[in-house]
């Protein structure tokens, strides 16, 4: 069993509803079951406790930016002037607050931030980097990678792949 804090023990019946999961949430709890051995109410008990520990963050779909009129995928380090709690706290709560902004992450090394920005045009980047960066003194300086194709996106998790005994 995966032990995660004092919070929750994954068994190998827990790995693999998630490794069915992470590909399709919407797969049947009936199909789930029959796919690991257990029933479709044991599955449920399970997934819901696994969303109440948090393993199960969100149920989600994920769209392909490019059809919904954002194909432009933006890659940003951010460094700052200061790193008090305070001037990274409200970093962080910019950064997640901005819808553009899919991901952001807290790093170490040169920059101090990654941001995933998605956006429809370069004049609309422009205008997220006058907001975010440019009129934020904080801001030390901040560079700019464009993707030029979406070779690989997700956020699956790598799960040991164990088949439940049964």
């Amino acid at each position: 069993m995966a032990k995660l804090g004092s919070e929750i023990a994954l068994d190998t019946f827990d790995l693999a509803i998630l490794d069915v999961l992470q590909k399709d949430n919407a797969t049947p709890q009936r199909t789930i079951g029959e796919a690991v051995n257990l029933s479709a109410p044991a599955v449920q008990r399970r997934i819901k406790r696994m969303e109440e520990a948090g393993v199960i963050q969100a149920n989600c779909a994920i769209v392909d930016p490019a059809k919904v009129g954002q194909p432009i995928t933006i890659f940003v380090e951010v460094e700052v002037v200061s790193e008090t709690t305070e001037l990274i706290d409200a970093a962080k709560a910019e950064f997640s607050a901005t819808p553009e902004v899919q991901q952001c992450y807290y790093v170490t090394g040169e920059a101090d931030f990654i941001l995933v920005i998605v956006v429809a045009t370069m004049a609309d980047y422009e205008a997220l980097t006058r907001r975010l960066f440019f009129g934020n003194n904080n801001v030390k300086r901040f560079r700019t990678f464009v993707a030029m194709d979406r070779v690989k996106v997700g956020l699956t998790v790598p799960l040991k792949s164990v088949k439940p005994a049964g």
